[in-house]
């Protein structure tokens, strides 16, 4: 295999670079600051749906945070049939939290929520290995449709997050928490702002940290609780009791599981091409095999569906860090931080409206991610019927929550996600537009693909100079140089010194024609 997967001049990958300890520690601790405002959602969303206290939650962030840092090295390190080795952090998936708050708000609480976890990630275990042959049947026009429900779904818990959290609470929705979340947006859009790029990518952690001394000082935060509980404890399996099992949570976590099983062999894929370490199939079911082995295990420990962060990927790309021992580095730290329920304890003690802020933008990134992967898609077809009908049915649970109340409780625990019923709508009208070849043919699509005569936005001649002209689907300057023609991911990666300035070539060719 290893001879399959790109190799140095020295005969070494890429990804198998050692760097000193204490650099290794440095960016590895870079990474955990990366993702760990995205790792530690999940936990508080959750665990304030099922209505469970402050220790409570603090058990859930310590065990996700243990948890992925060991899915995180088992993904960097390997063993026999176990991890992609590519440095990639592991954690718990936004796809997962909209379904786990449909499960908890059917009536099961947290028991039912990780039985569905336990059952969804082994049968993801079981297909793994076959995942390859099916992912044709998640073409961007669907994974761009979940990842952008993903974040719609979210968009109201950022809103009962700014209100306060708590709709029984005599303060909820008052101008000061609103305020408060409005504070917090603000620093976040602030520091976004501010010219240096590791600011700019904590922008969401530090704006949570400078939200939450302001509460604080404004006596709108307690902390009185985080000394109750142990400093260091290993995380307690089944804390919350055996799994219990229901056959709509399943299902509808299954979906989830086919979804992150995606995320992660997209995010295989990208962080290849970035290390410039070739990645076979046998490669891609190694690294889904640790995924569904560590979500498998996830739920024992009081925790959920494991994939890999794909803002980590993005920190791979500007760092130029390709070294996958940096980020199991990482994942040690990950471990050492769920340990400590102490750590745990303070997060749950964030004023909720400080989440709410943060969450607005850490929610609406999910959601301009995915239009970001359905830009990309090509609309000359019925691909518009896809995406338009899919997202307006899993919008329906998110502005009509009541909609399937009166359906069985396994068919509402399925559709009451709006990520789990935009998906299910995506494929199947895939298979239906796409796959099959009965009915409308996709060139000549209903009235959906009508468009006017062909024309060139102005945006998009703007780089364009006087004397440039167009030759064997080549654009070349009047000196006769070659423009190169790159796309918007790969303008970003030059701009930030991942990939090398093109070199200028003369259209010889051309230049004697003319």
């Amino acid at each position: 295999m290893g001879a399959l997967q790109g190799k140095d001049i020295k005969g070494r990958r890429p990804e198998d670079e050692k760097l000193p300890l204490g650099r290794s520690f440095a960016y590895g601790l870079q990474h955990v600051l990366t993702m760990y405002g995205g790792i530690i959602a999940p936990p508080l969303i959750v665990g304030g749906a099922a209505g469970l206290s402050s220790a409570e939650i603090g058990v859930l962030v310590a065990s996700c945070l243990f948890i992925g840092g060991l899915a995180t090295i088992l993904q960097t390190i390997g063993i026999p049939f176990f991890g992609a080795q590519l440095p990639l952090v592991q954690g718990v998936s936004f796809a997962s939290v909209a379904t786990l708050v449909a499960i908890v708000n059917g009536g099961g609480g947290m028991p039912a929520v990780f039985g569905a976890v336990l059952v969804a990630s082994l049968i993801g275990f079981i297909i793994a290995p076959f995942f390859a042959r099916i992912i044709r049947f998640f073409p961007p026009v669907v994974t761009g449709v979940v990842i952008t429900m993903i974040g719609l779904s979210l968009t109201p818990v950022a809103a009962n997050w700014a209100m306060g959290g708590d709709a029984s609470a005599p303060e909820y929705g008052s101008l000061a928490n609103i305020g408060l979340a409005a504070l917090t947006l603000a620093i976040v859009l602030l520091l976004s702002k501010i010219g240096s790029p590791g600011i700019s990518r904590l922008s969401i952690l530090l704006a949570i940290v400078i939200g939450t001394i302001i509460a604080a000082l404004t006596g709108m935060a307690d902390f009185s609780k985080v000394g109750e509980g142990a400093f260091f404890a290993f995380p307690q399996p089944l804390a919350f009791g055996w799994p219990v099992f229901e056959i709509g949570g399943i299902i509808s976590m299954t979906i989830v599981v086919l979804v992150t099983l995606t995320e992660t062999t997209a995010d295989i894929l990208a962080v290849g091409e970035i290390a410039k370490t070739k990645v076979n199939s046998k490669r891609i079911a190694d690294g889904l095999r640790a995924d569904m082995a560590s979500s498998v295990l996830a739920p024992i420990f009081n925790t959920f569906t494991q994939t890999a962060f794909a803002q980590n990927v993005g920190l791979v790309a500007i760092t130029g860090v390709t070294s996958r021992f940096v980020v199991a580095a990482g994942g040690g730290i990950l471990v050492v931080l769920g340990l400590l329920p102490v750590l745990g304890r303070v997060v749950a003690a964030v004023p909720a409206p400080v989440l709410g802020g943060a969450g607005i933008v850490l929610f609406g990134t999910v959601a301009a991610s995915g239009i970001r992967t359905l830009s990309s898609v090509k609309y000359d077809g019925l691909n518009l019927v896809v995406v338009a009908a899919s997202i307006a049915f899993g919008c329906l649970p998110i502005v009509s929550p009541g909609i399937y109340q009166n359906f069985p409780e396994w068919f509402a625990t399925i559709f009451d996600s709006g990520i789990s019923s935009a998906a299910l709508m995506a494929v199947l009208l895939n298979l239906l537009f796409n796959e099959m070849k009965f009915g409308t043919p996709a060139k000549d699509a209903s009235v959906f693909a009508a468009a006017p005569p062909r024309m060139v936005r102005e945006e998009e001649v703007c780089g364009l100079l006087d004397g440039d002209y167009f030759a064997s689907g080549k654009l070349v300057d009047k000196d006769g140089y070659e423009v190169p023609v790159v796309t918007e991911e790969e303008l970003q990666q030059i701009q930030t010194g991942a990939l090398p300035l093109p070199e200028p070539r003369r259209f010889q060719a051309e230049v004697e024609e003319r």
